[in-house]
């Protein structure tokens, strides 16, 4: 299991790529997230809502009353195109992040 300290600048960058694809609502991503880890990570939903309401904020997703498939009234979250960018721009910081900690993980030649 992964612990919370260690994904949690990372959450953004979950969340945001998971509404690449489609609109959703919390509860949903939630569910997502366990699936895409293989439960190795389970957010909180304080974690998620508190995520989505930043990204909300920041003006990288917006939201919108809906239904989902059960017909329960739902707000479902949409990226932006700001948070389209924002997303390109954090997956290139972990892509640099994994990079310089592999290197210290894998050894340093000498």
């Amino acid at each position: 299991m992964i612990s919370a300290d260690a994904i949690r600048g990372y959450i953004d960058l979950m969340i945001l790529s998971l509404l690449r694809t489609r609109p959703s609502y919390a509860y949903e991503l939630a569910q997502q997230i366990s699936a895409v880890t293989g439960d190795a990570y389970t957010i909180k939903q304080t974690t998620l809502y508190s995520a989505v309401k930043r990204l909300e904020s920041a003006e990288l997703v917006t939201s919108y009353a809906g239904t989902s498939e059960s017909g329960k009234p739902r707000t479902y979250y949409r990226i932006t195109d700001s948070g389209t960018a924002t997303l390109s721009a954090k997956a290139q910081e972990w892509r640099d992040t994994r990079s310089v900690v592999d290197k210290f993980i894998e050894g340093v030649e000498s």
